[in-house]
């Protein structure tokens, strides 16, 4: 049963006096602070309902919320990294409004710019509920980021709070609704402020007529100007703030000109953020909502598949369907069931199309029914169907290609590294020979081509698993085997050449399922654990574990112990070393840099770091009673570390300092401890990052409306290395019309670009489009990227929630509930954007639907039957349309005859999120 406590808590919600913050004084809230706290919130709510529809009790944990709390609370402990992902990438996008468009009014409501506000605020909302149902969650993770800071700036920013409001304006969003009394441009709004005090500045016909009004901003001297008799911003970067009516009226902190109302404004937005998360909860559903946040019911991980379907292949794809099955079997219904299933089949010339589903059985439909055809060994399109993986699967996947064949796109070399280090996504290569009568593994063609998989799988932080096709079976067990969700990165190394040499590592108490991964042609090897004992090579199953080994890889089952580790290698052979373990101690990092605008703050960094210029770290750990004493940038190859001088931030994130990056590839260690008396812990991000001493930045919107021209522009900076750069711009639908393919730059310098892309009109809302764009020096020494996601979303023109039409109720719920049965209605829901979801938001019964076509006014209508037990006389019937619009009606079996009740009796879309806003207000103790 879903049970609702909303009602009975709205009216103390509502009551200004019995909430106050929980922040110590002088404490100031701030954009990440709000958002975290309504996105945590907003989760429990969503696992809240979820337990209760298959009737499992639900426990809140305690305040103050954590995402590893809050994980478990969901009986998702497995998906705390991902929630953690997730909630940074939401409040990384939101503080980024403040970096990127410092001086666009819209998105921060200044200079009475409502209309243009509430605009960036509804047009992404539609955004992030069509990207929910398209399942491209990171699109919507992105936008839904950068809607949530002028939704937040409105309620310090303007004069809502000031008008006496205690909760947020009904109005923000949809754009077909009335705003309210906005201020005319000719209208006085402030006078000045008396000395340093503004808490009296607004005028009192403002006030008494509840004009809605915000401050005016601008940040350069001497000819910044505002309308006459206007508010200011307020604060020592706006100069509209010394002109008459001088002073301000923003509420960002306690110290600004109308400090005194900062909690207020604060409480506000943290309501209107609420309100918005429930309303994009309830287009998308509770599971998908829970998605898009990084919480799985199994792994967070996907299984992504990208196969060789060309005709030398077939031995190969029965391998692969039979180990997959027992794969998927095996892991169905475990914490370790991925939470998506990806398959991209490729040939030459072809590749795709691309599937994503959650369904296992309908994966192995899908990769089932693949067959080999075509041409034998010949290059392939390899490259072309893994950038296509790339863009689909979730951040920190792991991607398996199987081929037996060179790549034939080699070009796209570059856009697949810069997707691999964006996404931080392994991809491990299983290479195979080209009969069954090979004994020794595969050339791989020309050295050129065997060395690019290995670079590749190097780059990412996977393997390059090179086998004859009748070891493949035995390989694919052995891989998968990685895919476990709590899968961390001990050590991960690579020497080519080849060289002798001991490397050791720390095992901690969390560490289980120890393993050891070794790629590479002859040689021998010795591990040796913390008491002193020993195992080579040459021992299959001895005192510290089971060995195995196929075609170049070499495995070790290892019996976990703590303590310091060591792994002797003795070959002049080119190598890879990789150490994991499964844990719950693991680390989240981005290379950050200061923002370049009027205002200070860290951006994440979208492209490769400056080579030997300062870079900056920053981490968080997956672990709340974990601590990071260490962070180092590791050289790959020759084993040489760059210090960072850490500084914590607080909230469980710490700033890692480098004097300078070092030039080339590198990886990120991190060492610190568990706790009091946790001992020491070891992790190593898998992948491999690299610096250049170029730098790419463009921009661009983020929503492209199909038909319409749409450009991105790009700039792209060079340090002491000038001439004619390669551009290479792809993407992953074939959208792009036009793009420079060099730029001309002198040393020191920069240079302009623009892409076009075209849209066709019928490409379906929530459509993602991953854009790649790649400068590379003369020579081909150096290259730098970066990778921008856009979401498609057609005009929207139906702002209107569901409708619901009584058609008949049924049963008579009066005096003991056991003996009167059972009571029905039945319900036409109409919407001109037709019915997409329909669901209960309370009540324990049954429901039932069928589209019933077109009703009055032409609108779709499908007719809902619901019936229930009498002892639950209270049902609330939730509608979503087909762009996301949400509505609720209400039905009781109790009171008058409801075949008499108004239209207008249903509880709003937009009035039923308002209360779940005040219902997450109050679980998150604000």
């Amino acid at each position: 049963m879903r049970s609702s406590s909303y009602f009975a808590v709205c009216c103390v919600l509502l009551n200004p006096g019995a909430l106050g913050f929980a922040i110590l004084p002088g404490n100031s809230l701030n954009h990440q602070n709000i958002t975290e706290e309504a996105i945590l919130s907003a989760t429990l709510l969503a696992c809240r309902d979820i337990a209760q529809s298959v009737g499992t009790v639900f426990t809140f944990p305690p305040r103050p919320l954590t995402a590893g709390a809050v994980a478990v609370a969901c009986s998702s402990a497995e998906s705390s990294k991902s929630f953690r992902r997730a909630i940074f990438g939401i409040t990384a996008r939101n503080v980024r409004v403040d970096l990127r468009h410092a001086l666009n009014a819209s998105f921060h409501f200044d200079d009475e710019m409502f209309l243009g506000g509430r605009r960036i605020i509804a047009t992404g909302l539609m955004s992030v509920k069509a990207s929910n149902r398209e399942g491209n969650f990171e699109t919507a993770r992105e936008i839904l980021g950068e809607i949530l800071h002028p939704l937040q700036d409105f309620y310090s920013h303007s004069n809502w709070v000031e008008l006496g409001n205690r909760s947020p304006h009904p109005s923000l969003l949809r754009t077909d609704a009335d705003l309210g009394n906005i201020a005319a441009e000719s209208r006085p709004t402030c006078r000045n402020c008396v000395g340093e005090d503004c808490s009296d500045n607004i005028l009192e016909d403002v006030l008494r007529e509840g004009v809605l009004t915000s401050g005016y901003f601008a940040i350069v001297p001497l000819v910044s100007t505002k309308p006459p008799g206007k508010c200011s911003h307020g604060g020592g970067l706006d100069q509209t703030s010394t002109l008459e009516p001088r002073g301000g009226i923003n509420k960002d902190t306690d110290s600004a000109s109308h400090g005194h109302l900062h909690r207020d404004a604060a409480r506000l937005a943290t309501a209107a953020t609420a309100q918005l998360l429930a309303d994009v909860a309830q287009a998308a559903g509770e599971t998908d909502f829970l998605r898009m946040m990084g919480v799985f019911s199994g792994s967070s991980k996907a299984l992504v598949f990208v196969v060789d379907t060309s005709g030398s292949m077939s031995d190969d794809l029965q391998a692969v369907k039979a180990a997959t099955e027992m794969l998927v079997t095996t892991q169905e219904g475990t914490p370790d069931e991925p939470s998506v299933y990806i398959l991209v089949p490729f040939t030459d010339p072809g590749f795709g199309p691309l599937m994503r589903t959650t369904d296992s059985k309908a994966f192995m439909t899908q990769l089932n029914a693949l067959t080999a055809h075509g041409g034998g060994d010949s290059p392939e399109m390899s490259l072309s169907a893994l950038k296509l993986a790339l863009t689909a699967a979730p951040s920190d996947s792991e991607i398996f290609l199987f081929t037996d064949a060179s790549a034939k796109d080699t070009n796209l070399k570059g856009p697949v590294i810069a997707q691999m280090e964006r996404t931080q996504t392994v991809v491990n290569f299983m290479l195979t020979g080209t009969s069954e009568e090979n004994s020794s593994p595969p050339s791989q063609g020309p050295p050129t081509e065997a060395l690019l998989y290995r670079q590749l799988a190097q780059t990412s932080g996977g393997l390059a698993i090179e086998v004859t096709k009748s070891e493949l079976t035995e390989a694919i067990s052995i891989i998968t085997e990685s895919s476990a969700d709590s899968l961390v990165t001990l050590l991960q190394a690579s020497r080519s050449p080849g060289r002798d040499e001991t490397f050791s590592f720390p095992v901690d108490g969390s560490v289980r399922s120890l393993t050891v991964y070794i790629t590479g042609g002859s040689m021998s090897f010795t591990i040796s654990n913390p008491s002193g004992e020993s195992q080579s090579s040459t021992v299959q199953n001895g005192p510290l574990g089971v060995f195995r080994s196929v075609g170049n890889l070499k495995t070790l089952k290892l019996n976990s112990q703590v303590g310091e580790w060591t792994v002797k290698l003795v070959s002049s052979n080119p190598y890879t070393l990789k150490v994991t373990g499964q844990s719950d101690v693991d680390f989240l990092f981005d290379f950050v840099e200061m923002s370049q605008g009027p205002f200070s703050g860290l951006d994440v960094l979208g492209s490769r770091p400056r080579t030997g210029e300062s870079g900056t770290l920053l981490l968080s750990l997956t672990a709340p009673q974990a601590s990071i004493t260490e962070v180092a940038l590791v050289e790959p190859l020759g084993g040489g570390a760059v210090g960072g001088r850490l500084e914590p931030r607080g909230g469980g994130e710490v700033l890692a300092r480098f004097s300078a990056v070092p030039a080339g590839a590198f990886g990120v260690r991190v060492r610190g401890r568990r706790g009091a008396s946790g001992g020491t812990f070891q992790r190593q991000a898998p992948g491999v990052l690299r610096s250049s001493n170029i730098t790419v930045r463009s921009e661009s919107e983020n929503i492209i409306v199909p038909g319409t021209p749409f450009l991105v522009r790009f700039t792209v900076t060079t340090g002491d290395v000038g001439g004619n750069f390669s551009i290479q711009v792809t993407d992953d639908r074939g959208f792009i019309t036009d793009a420079p393919a060099r730029l001309e730059l002198v040393a020191g310098g920069g240079a302009n670009g623009t892409v076009a892309l075209s849209v066709p009109r019928n490409t379906p809302s929530g459509s993602d489009v991953t854009l790649t764009i790649q400068a590379e020096a003369p020579g081909g020494t150096d290259a730098n990227y970066v990778v921008e996601r856009f979401s498609v979303v057609n005009t929207v023109t139906d702002f209107q929630p569901p409708s619901c039409t009584l058609v008949l109720r049924e049963g008579s719920c009066r005096g003991n509930c056991s003996l009167a049965g059972v009571w029905r209605v039945v319900v036409d829901v109409a919407d001109v954007s037709g019915v997409g979801r329909l669901a209960l938001l309370r009540g324990n019964g049954t429901l039932s639907s069928a589209v019933v076509g077109l009703g009055v006014g032409g609108q779709n209508t499908s007719r809902v039957t619901y019936q229930a037990p009498c002892c639950f006389p209270e049902a609330e019937l939730l509608a979503v349309d087909g762009v996301g619009n949400v509505g609720s009606c209400p039905y009781s079996a109790r009171g008058p005859d409801p075949m008499a009740q108004s239209p207008g009796a249903a509880l709003t879309g937009s009035g039923l999120a308002l209360v779940l806003a005040l219902v997450l207000v109050w679980l998150a103790g604000v």
